[in-house]
């Protein structure tokens, strides 16, 4: 039997990095259904999350009562009560090894960094785990984040600049049906 490595959802705050915002909610609340849906596990890296709130389990209830979406974050519980949600706090000078190869989701890939679908689930394939990575934010990644992650995917057929919630759900989707295949 083969053994799989582990794919992550890994959302990057690049909206305001000291408040808390509704896109943060929002972007969190939607990703918790993708991961549980099509087998991700969730990170967070840069959210301003209330002090009081130090685990993911007191993230996960705290979103549960602010939203609607995913079963009133129902979804997000579940994927934290399976030790399938965490937070970070911004990377330094890369993002944990422990989630897998770094692989930056964007319109525009670097020349030299750009990897396709296949490859990332060649590489899941092989028993290697993979971080995708969704910049939140009108802008998307920052350019430190492009620099750290030595791949990039466009999961779009000619550069089209996605909403990060589509762009998770159609990175998510495909990636998992390919797993199947």
């Amino acid at each position: 039997m083969i053994r799989l490595g582990r794919p992550t959802i890994a959302l990057y705050n690049s909206y305001d990095p000291k408040n808390f915002r509704e896109a943060h909610r929002r972007a969190l609340a939607r990703a918790g259904p993708l991961a549980l849906a099509f087998d991700f596990n969730l990170a967070t890296f840069g959210f301003p999350f209330p002090a009081e709130l130090t685990t993911p389990q007191e993230v996960a209830d705290w979103v549960a009562t602010t939203t609607s979406i995913g079963e009133h974050g129902g979804f997000l519980r579940e994927l934290t009560s399976k030790g399938r949600f965490q937070i970070f706090d911004y990377p330094n000078r890369g993002f944990p090894p422990q989630l897998g190869e770094a692989v930056l989701t964007t319109r525009k890939p670097q020349k030299g960094r750009r990897v396709s679908v296949d490859d990332v689930v060649t590489t899941l394939q092989s028993g290697q785990s993979v971080m995708m990575i969704f910049g939140l934010g009108p802008r998307g990644a920052p350019k430190d984040v492009f620099e750290i992650c030595r791949k990039h995917m466009d999961i779009t057929i000619g550069g089209f600049s996605l909403e990060t919630c589509t762009a998770m759900g159609a990175v998510t989707a495909v990636i998992a049906h390919k797993l199947r295949e």
